[in-house]
């Protein structure tokens, strides 16, 4: 029974602690905008990206593919 002395002030400071960062979170505007962030991980970033400059996981569209190389294909699609 003495752990109760510690079990529930702990308790109750760590439940005003989250009441306080809720009332914080709901001051400070993090829930404005909740459909945001589901939406910008639908915008496509390739926009963003000018004249070669290429972040790390781009994909090149510009170089022919891999299966043109395999069938020995020209970039127009002709047949050598």
């Amino acid at each position: 029974m003495e752990v109760l002395a510690y079990l529930i002030p702990m308790a109750l400071f760590l439940g005003v602690g989250g009441l306080a960062a809720f009332f914080w979170a709901l001051r400070t505007g993090q829930f404005e905008d909740l459909d945001g962030a589901g939406m910008r991980i639908l915008i496509d970033d390739d926009d963003a990206l000018k004249g070669g400059e290429h972040d790390e996981g781009h994909i090149n569209t510009d170089a022919p593919d891999s299966s043109q190389h395999k069938q020995n294909i020209d970039p127009e699609g002709e047949p050598k």
